[in-house]
Order: C-alpha cells, then sequence, then structure tokens
C-alpha cells in the first residue's frame, strides 16, 4: 500500500469514525502488504480483516472473495484499500459490503485510478470519477438505498511519484441515515481532481484528464482545478 492510500484511509477515519461509539471495522482485502489502513486506525475500535489468503493483518480468511463471513447489518464501517482492482467482479463484492453494515454504516473504498499493471492474482480494473455514482446506480437497481457521500482523485504527494492517483469513495448504507454524518473529507482536503460531495451540483477541482496523464504531456507539475 502506498503512501497516498494511507493518507486517505487516515483522513477518512478522522471524518467519519466521530460518529461512532466504538466502532467494528471490517477491512475487506486486509492483507498487510506494505502497510495496511490497520495501522492508521485510532484506538477504541473493533477491527476485524478480512482476505481471500491467510497472512499479516488477516483474522478471518474468506472462503469465497465474494462472500464476507459475517452476519447481516453487523458492521458500522466497512473500509476496502487498493482491493477492487483485483476483484474480477468487484460490483458483487460491492453489494456484499453493503450487506454487513448497519443502516448508519458507512464504506470507504480505494482504488486505482491509473497505475501500472500488478496481478494479485489478476488485475482488472481502474475507476474514475464517475465510478461512484455508477456503483449506487447499480445497488439500487438490486433493491438498496445507498448514497455516495464523497468522492475524489488523489493527488501524489512528492514523496509518491510512483505512478499512482487513487480513487476514494465513501458511501453511505441507507441514505435515510445522511444526517447522522455530516461530516467529509473534502471539507478540508483540496489536493484533489474531480472531487464529489453529496448535494454539491459540480465538482470539486475539475479535470479533464488524470495527474499523470497531464504532467506526461505537459512536462511539468499540475495543480487541481487547471
Amino acid at each position: 500500500m502506498h503512501e497516498t492510500a494511507l493518507r486517505s484511509g487516515q483522513e477518512f477515519f478522522h471524518a467519519y469514525l466521530p460518529a461512532f461509539e466504538r466502532p467494528r471495522i471490517v477491512d475487506v482485502g486486509a492483507y498487510d502488504e506494505n502497510g495496511s489502513l490497520r495501522q492508521v486506525c485510532p484506538p477504541g475500535v473493533d477491527y476485524v480483516g478480512v482476505d481471500i489468503c491467510d497472512g499479516p493483518g488477516v483474522d478471518v480468511k474468506q472462503s469465497d472473495p465474494y462472500v464476507l463471513p459475517f452476519a447481516d447489518a453487523s458492521a458500522d464501517v466497512v473500509v476496502s484499500s487498493s482491493c477492487l482492482e483485483h476483484a474480477e467482479l468487484f460490483w458483487v463484492l460491492f453489494l456484499e459490503m453493503l450487506r454487513v453494515l448497519r443502516p448508519q454504516g458507512v464504506l470507504y473504498i480505494n482504488a486505482p485510478s491509473n497505475g501500472a499493471f500488478h496481478r494479485h492474482p489478476v488485475d482488472c480494473w481502474r475507476f474514475y470519477p464517475d465510478s461512484g455514482l455508477a456503483l449506487v446506480t447499480w445497488a439500487r437497481r438490486c433493491g438498496l438505498r445507498p448514497a455516495l457521500l464523497e468522492s475524489y482523485t488523489s493527488v501524489q504527494s512528492p514523496r509518491d511519484r510512483d505512478g499512482w492517483n487513487d480513487f476514494v469513495a465513501v458511501f453511505l448504507k441507507d441514505e435515510g441515515q445522511i444526517a447522522q454524518h455530516p461530516r467529509r473529507i473534502l471539507h478540508t482536503r483540496r489536493d484533489v481532481f474531480n472531487g464529489i460531495v453529496h448535494g454539491r451540483p459540480d465538482f470539486v477541482n475539475f479535470s479533464w484528464a488524470t495527474e499523470d496523464k497531464l504532467r506526461l504531456w505537459s512536462k511539468a507539475p499540475v495543480t487541481p482545478g487547471t
């Protein structure tokens, strides 16, 4: 897990965990490879890591990559970082993550918007600014009522020039619970591209191309909003 992914996860915890008292967190794709969201999660939580293989950071092993071994409505928070690009049927896993959430629960997803081909054991997908809205549309067609609270594409830090930009999205299990979560990462963070905030009609720092493409074409640094 690269530096910007850890930073985004830490910002998610800071913005959303205060809405819960000792939340139960399920980390999907929790195998610790060069870092884990567990290490940036604050204390006072019940943290469970699940993955399809045993290893560091994994508390529960899945026998089926698209079935989480947890009861309906048993988690307050589900997080998944650097995982969905490796799920052949990520939309199926998305519904499964919503299933285990309580109505006021939130789902955090971090997946690459670009970057090199890397198989674990496969590498299938990259996520663009409208991906979060598309996942909401899919879930609603399946009878659920989620809401996209916010999403964005991260800007690389000066120390993280390995070619990755992350798509980050935060979903609410039940749109009727929006009042329970007034805080947003994008209320304070601005070094992003194509941010979406629930209830806001325009993008935060719209960009027609990802940071890596703009840098490749211009041979010069870029800033959000250009």
